[in-house]
C-alpha cells in the first residue's frame, strides 16, 4: 500500500526553512537508506507560503486564489514523502521516526493513497 506522509510546522520558526548541516546530513542518511530498502517512493520539501498560492473554490462562488503568506495559518506543509508500507500501523511507525529527525516541533499527516483498483465501478 502506499501512503502519503505531510509534515507541516510552523513557518515563523526561523530553522524550518534554513535546516542546519547536521539536520541535512541526518535527513539525507534517512531518506537514501528508505529508498534503498523500498519504503520511500519520493519526499521532497517545498519552499515557504510566501512563494504559493492557495486556491479555493466555494460552492457555488467563483475560484479564489490568494498569494502567500499564508497570514491565517500558524502551521503550514513544510514537505511530504510517498511511502510502501503493509498497512496504516506501518506506516505510522515510519512517519515516527521521519518525525524524531526533527528538533523543532512537527505534525505529520498520514494518509492512505486511493489505488486506481479500489474506485467503485
Amino acid at each position: 500500500m502506499r501512503f502519503l506522509m505531510m509534515h507541516r510546522l510552523d513557518e515563523s520558526v526561523p530553522e524550518a526553512w534554513n535546516p542546519s548541516p547536521e539536520f541535512i546530513e541526518k535527513m539525507g542518511a534517512f531518506i537514501q537508506e528508505s529508498a534503498e530498502n523500498g519504503r520511500l517512493i519520493t519526499a521532497e520539501g517545498v519552499h515557504p507560503s510566501e512563494k504559493g498560492a492557495l486556491v479555493r473554490k466555494p460552492r457555488g462562488a467563483a475560484i479564489r486564489v490568494t498569494d502567500g503568506p499564508f497570514a491565517e495559518a500558524k502551521e503550514v506543509i513544510g514537505g511530504f514523502a510517498l511511502i510502501n508500507a503493509e498497512d496504516l500501523p506501518d506506516a505510522v511507525a515510519f512517519a515516527k521516526s521521519y518525525a524524531e529527525l526533527f528538533d523543532a516541533e512537527i505534525e505529520v499527516e498520514v494518509r492512505q493513497v486511493v489505488e486506481f483498483d479500489e474506485i467503485p465501478g
